[in-house]
């Protein structure tokens, strides 16, 4: 068989860095369901018109059908796509089982999404996402787009001491946007949200070109689309400077006053971390009131790791409509810098932390119930794959990282030993009573070399 090509856009982790990539996750996940965030999972694929009705990333989705179609696939003959993001799923789900669900419904979801756009650093076609949400029935309360963000700044504040840098998380609100652009007069509101969304990628030439012969503003409308754009920072000084433009709105004065509100909020209880930047705008057209998008301080050009926002009728069956607010954590994003900037590393590359010896084949039965007696007690271990010399069996534990080796009593009544074989201490032990160091039962993740 010819050596396979790796497929771009579709990453596998060694075992050490999927080590790294899981205490992302179990970490994520611990904070999230100490905020009350049940997990829940949904299917992989959805109806294309479903995941075509939501914005541009529609265009990026892939189709799912068999090789071989037969009849029964005439039964249902709706085209399915793989779902580019956890929001659209979680809304079907909240429709079809609202009779199950208690709202406000808090949710978290860790699962793989798939888009088909151009891979590159941080930019995958398989990826995968840790988000919540809280939906409502008919209403849902301004304090939960506060909740979320803190939420999420408090996820990812829980591995700085892993090796993660700041982070700062930049929030707007639609409401904000949407009245100014209205009271300035511009006709096409959404069409000029999803441009000044691309500021940073076109910058403001750029911006400013499409605003006028694309959108169709005036030039002056056009500037003051910019000048809003650049306004940032803490809640009295955004305030003051939007104020300062002079544009009069009920819409904006509301989302100004949120805007503030969520700001002032989270810098008493994570301090330096949630600034308001008026720039953010979200490119998918169901977001109505706050929008967050988060970066890593000092890897800006990776992007926004952590985004999404306020939506009111992204789920309605007709008779009731589910407003919610989340946010998404790019876990393979985030992971890929962690990993290629040494940010984090695994203490050691498998699980196992003891190595049972084996001094010859005919023994080996000795060995294999000195591993069972240590995993009856929960300590991960293995038998060595060969009855090697010692020193080769203690550099096959070596090359791996795990730090002790176990060698059986050589006869029946004997006395076991176990080896660390970073000190080169070697003691008796019994395989009922001994253990290891709480450090090294399970593999651990610690600042990498190039961690601040």
């Amino acid at each position: 068989m010819a050596r396979p090509t790796p497929l771009s856009g579709f990453p596998e982790r060694l075992p050490q860095d999927r080590i790294v990539e899981e205490h992302i996750v179990n970490t994520v996940r611990r904070v999230f369901e100490l905020h009350g965030y049940a997990g829940i999972e949904t299917r992989a694929v959805e109806p294309l018109e479903q995941l075509a009705a939501k914005g541009e990333t529609s265009k990026e989705v892939y189709l799912l059908r068999r090789l071989h179609a037969d009849e029964s696939d005439r039964a249902d003959d709706r085209t399915l796509g793989l779902h580019f993001d956890l929001t659209v799923p979680f809304a079907r789900y909240v429709l079809e089982n609202a009779g199950h669900l208690q709202f406000p419904f808090k949710r978290h979801q860790i699962q793989k999404a798939w888009r088909g756009e151009r891979p590159q650093e941080g930019r995958y076609r398989e990826f995968l996402q840790a988000d919540i949400d809280v939906v409502g029935a008919e209403e849902l309360p301004f304090h939960y787009e506060v909740e979320a963000v803190l939420v999420a700044a408090h996820a990812l504040q829980a591995l700085r001491a892993d090796g993660l840098p700041p982070v700062r998380i930049g929030v707007n609100n639609r409401k904000v946007s949407q009245g100014f652009y209205e009271g300035l007069g511009i006709e096409d509101v959404e069409g000029t949200l999803r441009t000044i969304d691309k500021l940073d990628k076109i910058g403001a030439d750029g911006v400013r070109s499409v605003l006028v012969e694309q959108i169709g503003t005036t030039v002056e409308q056009a500037e003051a689309a910019l000048a809003l754009a650049q306004i940032s920072g803490t809640g009295a000084h955004v305030q003051a400077r939007v104020e300062e433009l002079g544009i009069q709105h009920p819409q904006l004065a509301e989302g100004l006053a949120e805007l503030r509100a969520l700001v002032d909020a989270a810098e008493a209880e994570v301090p330096g971390v949630v600034r308001a930047d008026l720039k953010i705008a979200r490119g998918l057209d169901y977001y109505t009131g706050t929008v967050y998008e988060t970066v890593l301080v000092g890897h800006e050009d990776l992007g926004s790791i952590c985004s999404g926002g306020r939506y009111d009728s992204l789920a309605s069956d007709g008779k009731r409509t589910y407003p919610g607010v989340g946010l998404s954590i790019g876990i393979s994003r985030l992971t890929s810098r962690v990993l290629s900037a040494g940010l984090m590393q695994a203490t050691r590359q498998v699980p196992t932390a003891v190595l049972v010896a084996v001094s010859d084949e005919q023994q080996r039965h000795r060995s294999n119930a000195e591993a069972a007696a240590l995993r009856a007690r929960g300590i991960p271990c293995e038998v060595a794959p060969t009855a090697a010399k010692f020193g080769r069996q203690i550099r096959y534990a070596d090359r791996r990282g795990i730090p002790f080796v176990w060698f059986p009593a050589a006869t029946s009544g004997g006395q076991a030993e176990v080896k660390d074989i970073r000190s080169g201490d070697q003691v008796a032990a019994d395989a009922s009573v001994w253990e290891p160091s709480a450090a090294d039962w399970w593999p651990r993740v610690l600042p990498g070399p190039a961690a601040g």
